[in-house]
């Protein structure tokens, strides 16, 4: 089986900081190469893999703005579907672009759609779901209009991150700055709590940001960090008491989410998208629906088995779940 995978081209391959689809699509490499399946990463040239790499974009066009996001997102995709005939599949993890390249060849294509953002997409999406196999990230992300070939969670490395068996009394924030992840909503949780919080996270909303969290940022009880990467990133996670996600968006899936709880920190979240399939309601985290609920969680996660945490997430979020997940859609996909 000769798989061609292709990544976006907006961070490296895996990223440094941010990216979860490249993340993402890091990690099925790694996996499906380490089961030795033949599997070439066309990804920007700068990315790193235990599998083949292949491409034609010198970087990313989110940290090298000599890159131009259209034109080098097009040379990318002509690039690999020039070489289609060589692969037995093509899985795709760069959203609808590489639709349009569908009809033209022989070779089978799986997307994984990383959140189906609205119904403006749709258009690229239901026209091409007889050549494309449509891949789910979570039950709450299908779209009733489409046809799918399947819904596979995610899968991280548990072992990669630290278990810290008591955390620490102060709370966490870990993601995107902007209205939809619930920043705001986590600074006031934390100030009603009592309780100091640190967040983590690229900034998407200046304004917001601006607003809601520098203005909020003493450095005492509420510290704003950036984004972060390497030891820092996994002490961050498994040294707070609890993750605060308490989203105003229909979260798709959650990579921090399943990366706190690996750590053994329970997470707090608003009942939205696809938290109910993530969380288990008292016992790795509480599901909330008002501020006065996540105020309430707060005070008693430190009920809950942090070593129980971890291991729920050892048993269904897994990467080597996540590859056999796709292996076996993979050859359902060849045998028909």
């Amino acid at each position: 089986m000769k798989i061609a995978m292709l990544a976006p081209i907006a961070w490296r391959t895996p990223p440094r900081h941010y990216g979860p689809w490249e993340l993402v699509t890091s990690l099925l490499t790694e996996a499906l190469a380490a089961r030795g399946i033949d599997v070439t990463l066309f990804a920007t040239l700068d990315s790193l893999t235990g599998a083949k790499l292949d491409g034609i974009v010198p970087a990313p066009y989110s940290e090298d703005p000599s890159i131009d996001a259209k034109v080098w997102e097009f040379r990318h995709l002509a690039y690999l579907f020039e070489r289609a005939g060589r692969f037995d599949l093509i899985h795709n993890q760069a959203d609808f672009p590489a639709h349009a390249f569908a009809r033209l060849v022989d070779t089978p294509i799986v997307t994984t759609i990383h959140g189906f953002s609205s119904d403006r997409i749709l258009p690229m999406y239901a026209p091409f779901q007889d050549s494309v196999h449509y891949v789910a990230i979570s039950e709450a992300d299908r779209h009733p209009g489409l046809r799918y070939a399947a819904t596979i969670h995610h899968g991280i490395p548990v072992d990669d991150f630290r278990f810290h068996s008591r955390g620490s009394d102060d709370l966490l924030f870990f993601g995107r700055i902007h209205p939809d992840k619930g920043a705001k909503e986590a600074i006031a949780a934390a100030r009603a709590s009592h309780r100091a919080l640190d967040l983590y996270g690229i900034v998407q909303d200046r304004q917001y940001h601006e607003r809601e969290v520098l203005s909020a940022n003493d450095g005492v009880n509420i510290r704003f960090h950036g984004t972060v990467g390497g030891e820092r990133r996994l002490r961050a996670l498994g040294s707070a008491r609890a993750l605060l996600h308490l989203i105003n968006f229909d979260e798709p899936f959650g990579l921090s989410v399943v990366e706190a709880m690996a750590s053994g920190t329970p997470v707090i979240a608003s009942g939205r998208g696809s938290m109910p399939e993530l969380i288990e309601h008292g016992r790795n985290g509480f599901l909330v629906d008002t501020p006065a609920q996540a105020v309430a969680a707060i005070e008693r996660v430190g009920d809950l088995d942090r070593a129980a945490i971890r291991g729920s997430v050892a048993r269904r979020f897994g990467v080597d779940r996540m590859a056999d997940d796709y292996i076996a859609l993979y050859r359902a996909i060849l045998g028909a």
